[in-house]
């Protein structure tokens, strides 16, 4: 198991840590990291690795391995390969993670102006996307885009907070995804809260996100695409609405 320390301070972009595993694959195993795996829709945190005498080992992907507790970081093509023990200090693409970190927060903010069943999304740097189970084709793009802005604007606080299985089981409607279940096995499961105390938006979410929703920046949907009878695809851009 590695601590994941992004859990509790999305922020901290560099941290030290020891080697505790080479796989046959080469990734790399910490007692502790920085690096956010693949997960959720969000992917995973690049950047690389310092050692001792300066050199560098470049991450360019960071997953999970037999369970979400085993974060793997593999190694770009051809960078060396530490040794099991050796200390190494970590820095994550902090441009890039930043700018997941706003687009996720974006995608939770979506999902509080469309009230609906998540049956999909992907979170990237330039674009993201949210599917909801919606049959009808009402949605205006201005209408939600205006929507959203009112609560990005607004800049409500974005928090974590953690709950027991039996909370979860006695709140099922804070689940927003159709057909993904939040992780279980931990005995805890850990909610994205917007607003104080959880008033805009509370679900669970194991994803990194900016602290208050003004960072989100100025955010609007893009497009909607219809994908199936009962599903609707809402995409994201930074920026305004392109005259």
């Amino acid at each position: 198991m590695t601590i994941p320390l992004f859990r509790e301070d999305a922020y901290l972009s560099t941290v030290e840590a020891a080697v505790t595993g080479i796989r046959e694959d080469g990734g790399i195993l910490l007692d502790q990291t920085v690096f956010y795996a693949t997960s959720g829709g969000q992917p995973g945190d690049t950047g690389h690795f310092e050692r001792s005498d300066g050199s560098l080992i470049r991450i360019g992907a960071t997953v999970t391995g037999e369970t979400k507790e085993v974060i793997v970081h593999l190694p770009e093509a051809g960078q060396p390969a530490p040794t099991i023990g050796e200390n190494l200090v970590l820095h994550i693409d902090w441009k890039r993670r930043y700018r997941l970190m706003r687009m996720h927060t974006a995608c939770h903010i979506l999902s509080v102006v469309l009230p609906y069943p998540i049956t999909g999304a992907s979170v990237g740097e330039e674009e993201s996307r949210v599917d909801f189970d919606l049959t009808e084709a009402s949605a205006d793009k201005a209408e939600v885009t205006d929507k959203m802005m009112a609560i990005v604007s607004a800049n409500h606080p974005v928090f974590t907070r953690w709950i027991t299985d039996a909370e979860l089981d006695g709140n099922p409607g804070l689940v927003k995804s159709a057909n993904v279940r939040p992780p279980r096995g931990l005995g805890r499961i850990r909610l994205v809260c917007i607003g104080e105390d959880g008033a805009v938006d509370t679900q669970p979410c194991g994803g990194t996100h900016v602290s208050e929703t003004q960072e989100v920046g100025e955010i609007h949907v893009s497009k909607i695409e219809k994908k199936g009878k009962e599903n609707r695809r809402f995409r994201l851009k930074f920026g305004a609405i392109p005259e």
